[in-house]
């Protein structure tokens, strides 16, 4: 088993680039939590998903790399000493070989999917169809079209959500409205890559991966992720105008293609990060098999 060497300037170089990326993102969010304010798109991914600001800071450079004079590292979670400094224990690869193979199977059956647009994202529609507005998630935003209007998007719309995190929170009104039925145990028989979810599911599943993968890709999928939510947010019934987030007028034909040509891009941009996830996962198998 080959192991890269990273003498500590190179890897301590890449480790303040990483700080310094991740910092643009976390602090002004930490900024608001000290305030106790929150924010409907800058905040989603530090609420919905599991991965804590500094965990995503936290720098790791895979498994297979040894990081000279990197001593501060052998006392973390999976790490040991190794040649002067540290690295990550095969040991601990293979004791996340249940995780790793079942994230290669749902990932490689994403990818073997074509992208199917034009969901339109009404699956946020749908999280608010006929619900009183006390209940509404983000009801410190206005609906752009009124209660009534929502309704009426959603009812004048074939909606075809294939996320099952997306499905779940659909009101108990809308989710007979959807065509599919995904489910939390069958993902990988649904999840196809034009899905916004899906994308945004990318991050998701680097951080879990971490810190057996290159903190750099993980950051990488955040970016894809915090793209895809500013999306999913303005083609949502939602009025974020005064947050700086005109509309997608997903109601109109203008709105539909706007819609269209970015999950399309979006699709484009995430299919070289799962094949990335596919490939690490891949070889994190083969060294917990060894």
């Amino acid at each position: 088993m080959t192991r890269e060497v990273l003498d500590a300037p190179t890897w301590q170089a890449r480790r303040a680039a990483h700080e310094r990326r991740v910092d643009a993102w976390t602090q002004p969010h930490l900024e608001r939590r000290r305030r106790g304010e929150s924010h409907p798109v800058e905040d989603f991914l530090f609420t919905y998903y599991a991965h804590r600001p500094a965990a995503l800071r936290r720098w790791h450079p895979g498994f297979g790399v040894v990081l000279e004079e990197g001593e501060e590292y052998a006392d973390l979670k999976g790490y040991v000493a190794a040649s002067g400094g540290a690295t990550l224990s095969r040991e601990h690869v293979a004791s996340q070989e249940r995780l790793l193979r079942g994230l290669h199977y749902l990932l490689t059956a994403t990818a073997s999917r074509h992208p199917q647009l034009g969901c339109l994202g009404m699956h946020e529609w749908a999280m608010v169809y006929r619900l009183d507005p006390s209940d509404v998630r983000h009801a410190s935003w206005p609906l752009r079209l009124g209660p009534a209007g929502t309704d009426e998007v959603v009812e004048g719309h074939r909606i075809a959500c294939s996320h099952f995190d997306a499905f779940r929170f659909f009101t108990d009104a809308a989710r007979p409205r959807n065509t599919l039925s995904p489910g939390r145990d069958d993902r990988a028989a649904f999840e196809q890559p034009g899905c916004l979810h899906a994308g945004m599911d990318l991050y998701k599943h680097a951080f879990r991966l971490s810190p057996m993968v290159a903190s750099e890709l993980v950051a990488d999928c955040f970016d894809l992720a915090r793209d895809i939510r500013v999306l999913d947010m303005r083609a949502s019934p939602y009025d974020l105008s005064t947050l700086g987030y005109p509309p997608v007028r997903v109601e109109t034909a203008e709105g539909k293609a706007e819609y269209v040509a970015a999950q399309r891009d979006f699709a484009g941009r995430g299919a070289p990060l799962r094949q990335r996830l596919i490939d690490e996962v891949a070889r994190l198998v083969a060294a917990a098999a060894l």
